[in-house]
């Protein structure tokens, strides 16, 4: 994505309030015509006053017109600075909003830390953009572009000196953004795996100083850094450089100015006054095109962030709603797999023409080896990745065929991560109905089992549960993600490695609550515990993505099969009385 394709569509992103920036725009322009009148006056002043003229009147004007300019920048930069920051938090949010719809594999490629430095990073330059260009660069650029022809009016051979100048500018910044647009471009993807970096090892703290990696981490983070600095480095002394040139330019031309000007006016072809306006002229010309350079080379140096940001915004999500999809409502729970066949790349990992019949208010556990794809099998359901072949009917409607909403409305989900916000506990069982009342949050944190841990905590409901849960032990994070299911009251319950993280007491009081909770529900559940899956109505044994096996506990043993070899061997583990797999608080 080229510079001027960057640009052009930053800008359009103001076209919602196209008539304020029309404004604004024509105000900084009059603002940079009111600053280019200076020094027209400051000349005619200096003359009246050598020739023992009258000033007051042209003193007066000139104190007018500056009253103005300066009212008028006021307003300019006040309205520029609100349009801006209302735009940037538009931005945010439609990044935001945006970059919660795209896929998991998109997230897992990228990482956190990535898409939301994306996300700032993008916003941020974005609202530098817009605010220097509604309340600056176009005042800037009026009066460079009508200073050339009063110049001319005046005096064309002094004029001719401000052109050589602003001819200079132009082709050093040709020269240095030639040079160091490549290097920019590097620098920001270097700035984009720092902060992958940081949210891939912050998101893992406890395996980085459990395993030691303090040291590790930090040297690699150094060297990540010495990196971005050795490719900021080289276009730091470009810019640099221009910097010093420009300013040796500037220098030049000034003397120039007063040099000619005294050879013109000892010949009679120019007065003081005009020399001190063509003085004037060149330190305005020499602000301005400072001014414009230096936005010039933000604009380059800001163009990767940018392009990144809105290749985000291009980023098209894999799942989306038929054109005619309709709203899946009133539901029983009857699903059906259909001859369904999902495969990750193209490899051999995925599920391979799964077809199972389950009636609705039955419980179906899905078990098998690591990698069998139940998990996978799962996604299917909800939609989080479609089939390559195959069906997938609820109620005997192709759920491509019905709105994402409605259809993942019709869930409720217990994962084996339990997927706590850092926030209320209240807050964390409210997602799974946010209209809830408080009586009915209670209600569900009661049937979880929660209600007594949720008490003894400091501010009980209101207690914040920390990042990911982090304040909560495991057995205390899986009880509130069954109480969000609770409060769901979904037709269809998903048990993910639901009780994995309890001790057999609570599991057991959890159980009494689930087997309420399932009651004319459909529930499918993963599951490692025999007490889990031995009194399921249907059990679906899977192996690399196929179903070897269906039936209920006893006849699957009897048969002898992959599920009887996963009993023997131990892969279903049997709870003991002492058992507490629950992580405890820090």
């Amino acid at each position: 994505m080229n510079i001027v394709t960057v640009y052009k569509r930053a800008l359009s992103l103001l076209s919602g309030e196209r008539w304020l920036c029309a404004g604004l725009v024509l105000a900084n322009a009059a603002v940079g015509l009111l600053q280019l009148a200076e020094p027209v006056f400051f000349g005619w002043i200096v003359d009246a006053l050598a020739n023992s003229n009258p000033t007051f009147g042209l003193i007066g004007l000139w104190a007018l017109l500056g009253f103005f300019s300066i009212l008028a920048s006021v307003l300019v930069a006040i309205s520029a600075d609100r349009l801006a920051h209302r735009q940037r938090l538009a931005a945010m949010a439609n990044a935001f909003e945006h970059a919660i719809t795209l896929p998991l594999s998109y997230h897992a490629d990228r990482g956190t830390g990535t898409v939301v430095r994306t996300i700032l990073a993008g916003a941020t330059s974005l609202f530098g953009t817009w605010l220097t260009v509604m309340r600056e660069q176009i005042a800037a650029i009026t009066a460079i572009v009508f200073l050339a022809p009063v110049a001319f009016w005046m005096e064309w051979r002094l004029a001719l000196l401000l052109i050589l100048l602003s001819v200079f500018y132009a082709c050093l910044n040709v020269l240095v953004i030639r040079r160091t647009s490549e290097g920019q471009a590097a620098v920001e993807q270097y700035h984009v795996d720092v902060s992958g970096r940081v949210g891939d090892v912050v998101g893992n703290i406890t395996v980085v100083q459990g395993y030691s990696r303090l040291a590790a981490e930090a040297d690699m983070m150094r060297q990540t850094m010495r990196q971005l600095l050795s490719e900021q480095y080289p276009v730091l002394t470009w810019w640099g450089v221009l910097t010093v040139l420009n300013r040796a330019a500037a220098t030049v031309t000034m003397v120039a100015v007063f040099g000619f000007g005294s050879y013109l006016a000892s010949a009679g072809e120019i007065t003081v006054g005009e020399i001190v306006s063509f003085a004037a002229f060149a330190s305005l010309l020499i602000a301005k095109l400072d001014q414009l350079t230096s936005f010039v080379s933000r604009l380059f140096m800001e163009t990767p962030t940018l392009a990144t940001y809105f290749a985000l915004l291009d980023e098209q999500a894999e799942l989306k709603d038929a054109l005619d999809a309709t709203d899946l409502t009133g539901i029983q729970g009857t699903i059906r797999f259909d001859q369904v066949t999902f495969r990750y790349g193209a490899g051999d990992q995925g599920v391979f023409d799964v077809s199972v019949d389950i009636p609705a208010g039955r419980t179906v556990a899905v078990v098998g080896p690591t990698g069998a794809g139940k998990t996978t099998l799962m996604a299917l359901l909800q939609r989080l990745r479609d089939p390559g072949e195959g069906r997938i009917l609820i109620d005997g409607k192709d759920i491509k065929s019905v709105t994402l909403q409605s259809l993942r409305h019709n869930f409720a989900v217990v994962f084996q991560d339990a997927g706590l916000f850092n926030r209320s506990i209240a807050e964390n069982i409210a997602v799974g109905r946010p209209d809830a009342t408080d009586e009915e949050i209670r209600q569900a944190t009661r049937l979880a089992r929660a209600e007594s841990f949720v008490a003894a905590k400091p501010g009980g409901m209101s207690f914040v549960a920390g990042e990911r849960g982090a304040s909560l032990s495991g057995g205390e994070r899986q009880r509130i993600a069954i109480a969000r299911a609770i409060l769901r009251n979904a037709p269809i319950l998903i048990l993910d490695e639901a009780t994995s993280a309890l001790d057999t007491k609570t599991e057991a009081e959890i159980k009494a609550a689930l087997d309420t909770l399932r009651e004319g529900r459909t529930t499918l559940i993963i599951a490692h515990r025999l007490s889990t899956v031995a009194n399921a109505d249907l059990i679906v044994v899977m192996d690399k993505g196929r179903v070897v096996e269906t039936g209920r506990y006893d006849e699957l043993v009897e048969r002898d099969g992959l599920f009887a070899s996963l009993v023997k061997a131990g892969d279903f583990s049997v709870p003991q009385a002492d058992e507490d797999n629950s992580i405890p608080a820090s």
